[in-house]
Parts: structure tokens; sequence; C-alpha cells
């Protein structure tokens, strides 16, 4: 399965990505900036998502808010 960013470049395991756009993460009152680089991320199951380490803890993001880094 292919996992494309926001700008269509194709995604790996361990690629560095950055975040386009503020996010704000359900359950919390954190809110992840644009520009924040989650590194070494993995890929899901879904083409639309990828777990990686962001704001201290370890959460899934839909691709179509990142861009490699």
């Amino acid at each position: 399965m292919d996992v494309k960013d926001s700008n269509g470049t194709l995604l790996a395991e361990g690629d560095s990505v950055t975040l386009i756009k503020d996010l704000k993460v359900k359950g919390s009152s954190l809110t992840l900036k644009r520009g924040t680089v989650v590194k070494n991320i993995r890929l899901t199951n879904s083409g639309g998502e990828i777990e990686g380490r962001a704001g201290g803890s370890t959460m899934v993001l839909k691709t179509e808010f990142l861009k490699k880094a």
C-alpha cells in the first residue's frame, strides 16, 4: 500500500514529516503547532494515517496534514 503526504510524496517507515496545520489533540488540551517535526514515523494499515511521537506521546496522524521533511 502506498502512503502519500499532502503533496503526493511517498512516505516510508522511519521518515520525518512536518505538520502543515495546527492540530488539536482529541481528549487533551494539547495543540500541535504548524511546523512541528515528527521523526521516525511508522505506517499503519490505513493508507491515510501514520503513527509517530509528537507532543511527548505516540499518536496517529492523518497524512493530509503532513508533508515530508
